[in-house]
């Protein structure tokens, strides 16, 4: 069955495995139709593979790799509802960092266990690539795996690895692969900050791409598939219908899960591709508040920090000085200074930029400043120049301006894996 209905597809999927997305043969047209307001109707990729009958996936058994940002509009899990519809096989489930209903914390994962809900066996793809991972996808039993979790749009965000890392693995063990699109939180306007230099390759970066990348999950698959992975693997994309890239979430008319327990709203996405790197600084990144990545702080600093990132005067953003108190993280319990992120104006603000003036302005405003010890900054900026030009005494701009050569050549080359207008 499984070959027979491979061989029907095979002329009809061959453009969508090699550049663009679904077949026209598979899925229904895109949904032109209004919303009730009188707005375009979004429909994200499982909308689109639902709607057509999960013709995509006849014949196969299924397995999905999801957590809880998973849903559906009326904030249904997929698995749920796939698991529930006879029309497709779903026999197994993938979970990655921080687990498939998403119980564990940053670093952690659920491990291997039987799904209470719906009985079915999930696996844990969180820290596993290449060959270990492919035998994971082998001893499920699947022939297709799936793939559909909300992105929010930064390089050192893991998930987008996790896809990276599941099609190396579905190529690996001779599977079909297939990519659920979603919206790219924060737009997909256009690329910033540093671009990552490979022999800074770890699973907060595996390949050369911008630290803000603004595509969408579908459209890095595409990417990855044609200049990042070892030989590509069989690979269809499910697009959206409806969406813009100049669009922020909160236009899309879907419901907001927290794709991680640090990322409780789609403002928390909008500064965490540049506030992220307080990580690898002694500073809290406001884990343990109910604003993380939005307070900055640490012991000893007062209004000063906040006066002058405020003085520069960067599009889009206020800062307030703040006082916080994390409840785990760093300086769990204690009351701790900083500042308080405010944009007010979402299409002028540039998140890398902006918290690469913070890095400054901390170093010169609070005399405690100092990197982690392990470098951490280095992993999250793709390279040492951030770190070493900072310390050598360099201007926002100045640092700013040292990634631009990079940057333009990532951006021609995401150019032509762009799918929305």
């Amino acid at each position: 069955m499984r070959l027979s209905r491979r061989s029907l597809l095979a002329a009809t999927t061959a453009a969508a495995t090699v550049a663009a997305g679904p077949s026209a043969a598979a899925l229904p047209a895109p949904d032109r139709t209004s919303a009730p307001s009188g707005g375009r109707r979004l429909r994200t990729g499982f909308e689109r593979l639902a709607a057509s009958g999960y013709s995509l996936l006849a014949g196969d058994r299924v397995g999905v790799v999801t957590n809880p940002t998973g849903v559906t509009r009326d904030v249904r899990h997929i698995v749920d509802v796939m698991h529930a519809d006879d029309r497709v096989n779903l026999t197994a489930v993938f979970g990655p960092e921080h687990g498939f209903r998403g119980t564990a914390q940053a670093g952690g994962s659920e491990g291997r266990y039987d799904d209470p809900a719906t009985g079915l066996p999930v696996y844990d793809t969180y820290l596993k690539s290449g060959r270990p991972l492919a035998d994971v996808f082998t001893a499920s039993g699947v022939d297709t795996v799936v793939f559909d979790i909300q992105d929010v749009g930064a390089r050192f965000y893991t998930y987008i690895w996790t896809l990276f890392d599941c099609m190396e693995a579905a190529r690996l063990a001779g599977l079909r692969f297939v990519v659920l699109d979603r919206p790219n939180p924060v737009t997909g306007r256009g690329a910033f900050g540093p671009v990552l230099h490979k022999e800074f390759a770890t699973f907060v970066g595996r390949e050369p791409i911008a630290q803000a990348h603004g595509m969408t999950v579908a459209e890095l698959a595409l990417l990855f598939n044609k200049e990042f992975l070892t030989a590509p693997v069989a690979l269809d994309t499910v697009l959206m219908s409806g969406w813009r890239r100049s669009e922020f979430y909160d236009a899309a008319g879907l419901p907001w899960v927290p794709p991680s327990p640090n990322m409780p709203t789609p403002e928390t996405a909008l500064v965490y591709p540049g506030t992220c790197l307080f990580e690898g600084t002694n500073l809290s990144e406001g884990r343990g508040t109910t604003r993380p990545f939005e307070l900055i702080g640490a012991e000893g600093i007062d209004g000063s920090w906040a006066a002058a990132a405020e003085g520069l005067g960067l599009p889009g953003v206020h800062f307030r000085e703040a006082y916080f108190s994390p409840t785990f993280s760093k300086f769990q319990g204690r009351t701790v200074g900083g500042v308080q992120i405010h944009v007010h104006d979402r299409a002028a603000y540039d998140p890398v930029r902006t918290g690469i003036a913070l890095l400054v302005t901390a170093r010169r405003s609070w005399s405690g400043f100092a990197w982690r010890p392990d470098n951490w900054i280095d992993k999250l900026t793709g390279s040492t120049r951030v770190r070493t030009l900072i310390d050598a005494g360099a201007t926002a701009d100045e640092v700013v301006a040292d990634w631009q050569g990079d940057l333009t050549e990532f951006r021609r080359m995401r150019g032509r894996y762009l799918r929305y207008r």
